[in-house]
């Protein structure tokens, strides 16, 4: 209930705000692992949304609908709420089915920078609750997503990120990201990726490799597949992945006629 209050108090508050006459294509935080160094236009509302397949050493389970809600309220700044993801699983040899912990955040887009060079920061916090898959506890992050463009449709990016999870007493867990990134057509691109998570409480590394595409079907709305596998034991052996995102824009001028 506190998740959709939010939602909803947040889009009243798009609805009131004045926006730009020319707005640009949809550009997300998926599907690679690396989030946007863009924030998305001044009074637009962004859904993005997904489902993963995970192959975990012979468990099984799919997450849905991994919906994460953008909202821009400046050209720099923008507010985030992630749904409770739903998490269940199938021919595991424990019962596992429920939801996570919903978050909010913001987005702060500090480039374009000289050289092509963009960047953002992302703090944030999942905020607990009495679901299944609840930490128990209110765990903070934070994010530092950027990209470069290298020309010829090329281009370079990644993301330095640090959770406080209250599962490991709020000890941090550094997540590097770096992807390489090429653009096959206006509408279609693809991506290569390496992302780890490293455990201050002594708990083992997770290294993955993650390769996927994008497409847009119009300029407001994107579809996307990807996979990857894990480079060692204690991380999932595989998962595959599809996701839609779409954009509403204009909102203000909607509320004010």
């Amino acid at each position: 209930m506190l998740t959709w209050a939010l939602v909803t108090a947040l889009l009243l508050l798009l609805l009131a705000t004045d926006v730009p006459d020319n707005v640009p294509d949809i550009v997300t935080d998926r599907p690679d692992i690396t989030e946007s160094a863009i924030v998305v236009p001044k009074a637009s509302l962004q859904f993005e949304n997904g489902v993963t397949f995970t192959l975990d050493h012979g468990e099984r389970s799919l997450d849905l609908s991994e919906t994460l809600v953008r909202l821009g309220l400046s050209e720099r700044f923008e507010l985030r709420i992630g749904l409770p993801n739903h998490i269940g699983g199938f021919a595991t040899s424990e019962q596992v089915n429920g939801f996570g912990d919903p978050s909010v955040g913001m987005k702060y887009q500090i480039g374009p920078l000289p050289g092509s060079f963009d960047l953002s920061v992302i703090a944030g916090v999942t905020i607990p609750s009495a679901a299944a898959f609840s930490s128990g506890g209110a765990d903070p992050f934070v994010k530092f997503p950027w990209s470069r463009e290298l020309g010829r449709g090329w281009s370079v990016g990644g993301m330095q990120s640090l959770f406080f999870n209250s599962t490991e007493a709020h000890r941090p867990v550094w997540e590097p990201v770096f992807y390489l990134e090429r653009e096959l057509t206006h509408r279609w691109e693809a991506f290569a990726e390496y992302a780890g998570d490293y455990h201050s409480s002594g708990a083992p590394s997770q290294q993955v490799m993650h390769f996927g595409t994008a497409y847009k079907l119009k300029p407001l709305q994107q579809i996307d597949f990807h996979f990857g596998f894990g480079l060692n034991d204690t991380t999932p052996q595989r998962f595959f992945a599809a996701g839609y995102s779409f954009r509403f824009d204009h909102l203000g001028r909607w509320w004010k006629h």
